[in-house]
């Protein structure tokens, strides 16, 4: 791709961006509810307090003039105070992402390490009970709902087995300092290896709850894809020189096959983010995803904005890099 289609290709992502800003300003605006009257509580004040405490938020402005700041102050990087934790939306935001990301990314490295292999013996095995019982997994697991699954894996593991933990990213015993973020690099990086295993133990089953549909939609693109490859003439003709069928299907084949795959693991990607709400909710998992449910409820307009904006910002991002993944792996195509 030429660095002048890159650049078009990005200016068309600022009137998507504009687009989803202003749906979820004007959704969040209609939501019923009203943010000052939640803050104030059962606390008795003045009406001329309540007063001073909607101007003090920005919420005696028209939503009109309310949108255009926010829209001013993002492109600086401003997101505004957040109503409830009286913080920068920014500094929130950032702590508790490195949760989500590191949920999201094992879960990506779960989808990946499964899915492949199973859709290329699928493939290979076509019409085979394996192949059969394979693609009905596959159907399952994309109409399954993701919460219904995690609550079932609760019952299974942590109420009736209990050899996994229900909530939490790790145990209220183990204080791992932060380096990264990252609980599972920070309890490698100190050494701790008791600490790594119980934050492995509470990351498995919402990973695995959230990486399931992925899995499920990997598995069925890598076996059309596949069963598709191996129907080309060059794999027939690499047969007939006398090629062994274990050099022919993961030397030639299978990077051919894998291609899709690869495009659309990037564009599922983003929805891991845009998934883990129900999922991080499901599990008490503390990170950007159910400080999002819980801002919903609490009317808290700056940070449920800032964080969709997020959310959008890297989904649309996600799919310009799988574009431009898909025109490396596969030349001919062209966007």
């Amino acid at each position: 791709m030429s660095l002048g289609k890159l650049l078009e290709r990005l200016i068309q992502l600022v009137p998507v961006l504009l687009g989803v800003s202003l749906i979820v300003f004007v959704m969040m605006a209609l939501t019923p509810g009203d943010p000052v009257q939640i803050m104030i509580g059962d606390q008795s004040i003045t009406p001329e307090q309540e007063a001073a405490l909607r101007a003090d938020l920005g919420l005696d402005r028209p939503v009109h003039e309310r949108f255009l700041v926010f829209l001013g102050n993002a492109v600086q990087g401003d997101f505004g105070q957040s109503f409830y934790h009286r913080r920068p939306v920014s500094e929130v935001i950032a702590e508790r992402l490195p949760a989500t990301i590191e949920l999201s990314l094992v879960a990506l490295i779960i989808a990946l390490a499964t899915s492949i292999p199973l859709g290329v013996l699928a493939a290979i095995r076509k019409n085979s009970i394996f192949d059969r019982i394979a693609t009905v997994g596959s159907l399952l697991g994309v109409s399954l709902p993701g919460f219904w699954f995690g609550i079932l894996l609760l019952m299974l593991f942590a109420v009736h087995l209990q050899i996994l933990p229900v909530s939490g990213r790790i145990g209220f015993s183990y204080e791992v300092p932060t380096i990264t973020g990252f609980l599972l690099i920070d309890t490698l990086l100190h050494g701790d290896l008791a600490a790594f295993g119980e934050a492995l133990s509470h990351i498995f089953l919402p990973a695995l709850t959230l990486g399931l549909p992925m899995t499920a939609i990997l598995m069925r693109v890598t076996r059309t894809s596949m069963l598709e490859v191996l129907r080309q003439d060059y794999v027939t003709f690499a047969e007939a020189k006398g090629l062994s069928r274990r050099r022919v299907l993961f030397r030639h084949a299978l990077k051919n096959a894998l291609i899709p795959t690869v495009s659309v693991a990037a564009i599922e990607t983003g929805s891991l983010l845009g998934g883990n709400m129900i999922v991080e909710t499901v599990f008490g998992w503390p990170g950007l995803g159910r400080l999002v449910v819980e801002s919903i409820f609490l009317r808290n307009y700056p940070l449920v904005q800032a964080a969709v904006l997020f959310y959008a910002v890297t989904y649309v991002l996600l799919n310009f890099f799988a574009d431009i993944l898909y025109t490396v792996l596969n030349p001919r195509v062209k966007l």
